[in-house]
């Protein structure tokens, strides 16, 4: 029963990730602004978390946070957040849903790259588990390469009156040229590395300011903050900060609070479950997801060039993650063979510290000695 809920969860955390593309792709197409869009998603995460946060706050007092570490959580929030979540938007507004889900398949592969450069993690070329780990990088930057550069045939959508797409813009949303493709791959290629590397350095940053939560909101709060001036700047048409419909506010409210704050908290129960690589594994459910729902409520047609490039993706995901675990196999195996010479070592000393048969030690040499003694008295 305990693990028909974990695979439910990661379902359901799967399907709020291809709600996230397919919602946020809709309310670019209805004609909503990508920088107002990211400000008013950050907005809507950090005023969901306030509350908790004061509750938190409530309950037992919050850590020390003094200039410096308040500097770092900003610049966290401004790369890992603001910055990279707005990339993200500009590249999914000129490639695909089906593509933006494909390319969340290397976060796994990318935050290991940069372990490795961190000297987190080692890559053993000699090894069977470091060889599967380098092919699976291969396999990730010729499925990105395939994305960008090769389209192919393209199979048709089975439905033909999209649901979240308005006529105005429908026939715009096909109309992107190779280059605004490729452009877009790119952006959301990058964003995917930066936010990879904005994961493998939350670690530290935890062990700085401990609580998960007031960690989470600030840097909810400051991306908000970076949103808005980002946006300010970039949209300088003030009739462009309306949302244009009601797909964008139902896109703002599920990416701000359903995305941000309750798969957050759902995906750390599954971790604690089963561990980060089993909901690192999941992850290609969210692009059937993707690609079957947004064939439906979009439209989108999925070439033969995504297809290839998405298995490539998936295949090196699967690759590195089944060298990752086969590395942790062969350490603990070898921590219980070092584990049983040990015990062989303590047996063994132990074994020389006493007589072996047939031998006597001086202490039973001088009682058997004194024995004979008394026994000749007496007689």
């Amino acid at each position: 029963m305990g693990n028909g809920k974990v695979y439910a969860t990661v379902v359901l955390i799967r399907l709020i990730y291809a709600g996230m593309h397919i919602l946020t792709k809709a309310s670019f197409n209805e004609g909503t602004s990508t920088t107002v869009f990211v400000f008013y998603r950050h907005a809507v995460a950090a005023i969901f978390l306030l509350p908790f946060a004061f509750i938190e706050i409530r309950k037992k007092p919050a850590p020390p946070l003094n200039f410096k570490l308040s500097a770092k959580i900003f610049a966290h929030a401004f790369y890992g957040m603001a910055g990279t979540i707005n990339l993200y938007c500009i590249g999914l507004k000129y490639a695909s849903a089906t593509s933006s889900s494909a390319i969340f398949n290397i976060v796994p592969v990318v935050a290991f790259i940069l372990a490795v450069m961190f000297r987190m993690e080692t890559l053993k070329l000699r090894s069977v588990h470091g060889l599967a780990k380098a092919s699976g990088i291969l396999l990730c930057v010729g499925g990105v390469i395939v994305l960008a550069l090769y389209e192919g045939p393209e199979l048709k959508s089975m439905n033909h009156h999209q649901l979240l797409q308005h006529h105005a813009s429908a026939a715009a949303a096909h109309v992107h040229s190779k280059k605004e493709w490729a452009l877009g791959i790119f952006l959301m290629t990058t964003s995917v590395v930066i936010w990879s590397f904005w994961t493998v350095k939350q670690g530290p940053l935890l062990l700085e300011y401990p609580s998960k939560l007031l960690n989470t909101t600030l840097q909810c709060v400051f991306a908000s903050i970076q949103s808005f001036v980002i946006a300010l700047v970039l949209e300088r048409d003030f009739s462009r900060w309306k949302l244009a419909g009601a797909v964008s506010l139902a896109s703002v409210l599920f990416t701000g609070i359903v995305v941000a704050a309750i798969s957050y908290y759902l995906q750390i129960w599954v971790i604690e479950k089963k561990g980060p690589v089993f909901l690192s594994m999941s992850m290609p459910l969210s692009l059937v997801f993707t690609m079957a729902i947004a064939s439906f409520l979009l439209g989108e047609d999925v070439s033969l060039g995504s297809i290839i490039g998405s298995v490539l993706l998936v295949a090196g995901l699967y690759n590195v993650l089944w060298g990752k675990s086969r590395e942790e196999k062969q350490a603990a195996n070898g921590r219980d063979g070092a584990g049983g010479d040990g015990d062989g070592d303590v047996e063994r000393n132990a074994a020389a510290v006493q007589p072996a048969d047939g031998e006597t030690t001086e202490e039973e040499e001088e009682k058997k000695d004194r024995r004979d003694v008394d026994a000749a008295a007496k007689v």
